[in-house]
């Protein structure tokens, strides 16, 4: 009996552990209270495997040419160029077709609309690349990643610099990746690094999520 509650006690102070262990982790990215948590889940996957906190940015609010934000969830600068990344957290079967505006999202019997994360996220890549004009020639990857109990069911016209994937092959496609494309020296990481962190400071700002929550509601 004191066998099992001492191995029961064992197990619990682990798990108690491996929680802090993973907070104090994640914490050398972002906060707890930043994104969603599949976001953070995703983070602290990438950071588990090796990728460096000083390369990982989060809940970037990137100002746009006509001073609205584009809100993105993910960035990862690699020897590749930058991974740029849209979450999404959905249950049920996920239809859609690379040039329309809308996508399909059956929950049962009931069926809803989101807007296209390919062109969400080539929204956000622009936005990206007009902070970046000094490096024009930095390649980009959009990788749309579906967390929660969803089927991509039917997606089709994908653009080829595109990828959409669950959640489990989240780490393999980043490797892949890696291993299939040339790296790139044709930026300065410092420079780079510090542009995004200040995309990273805006989304602390209150009046600025503020303002793009509004400019959602506007846009929508």
């Amino acid at each position: 009996m004191w066998i099992l509650i001492s191995l029961f006690v064992t197990l619990v102070l682990y798990s108690i552990y491996q929680t802090i262990r993973d907070i104090q982790l994640l914490r050398t990215v972002t906060q707890l209270n930043r994104g969603t948590r599949s976001e953070r889940n995703l983070i602290l996957k990438l950071l588990k495997k090796g990728f460096s906190s000083n390369d990982i940015f989060h809940d970037l609010y990137i100002r746009k040419r006509d001073g609205t934000y584009s809100q993105v969830d993910i960035v990862v600068l690699t020897e590749v160029g930058v991974i740029v990344v849209e979450v999404k957290d959905f249950s049920g079967w996920i239809f859609g077709f690379g040039k329309n505006v809308k996508w399909v999202h059956f929950l049962g019997k009931m069926k809803y609309s989101f807007y296209n994360p390919i062109f969400q996220n080539e929204g956000h890549i622009s936005s990206l690349k007009n902070q970046l004009v000094e490096y024009g020639n930095i390649p980009f990857y959009s990788l749309i990643i579906f967390y929660g109990k969803c089927e991509i069911k039917k997606v089709s016209d994908i653009p080829i610099d595109t990828l959409i994937i669950k959640s489990k092959s989240s780490i393999k496609t980043f490797k892949t990746i890696l291993q299939n494309n040339d790296s790139s020296s044709c930026y300065n990481l410092y420079e780079l690094r510090e542009i995004l962190n200040n995309g990273v400071y805006n989304g602390s700002i209150k009046e600025i999520k503020t303002q793009h929550i509004q400019d959602q509601k506007k846009y929508s």
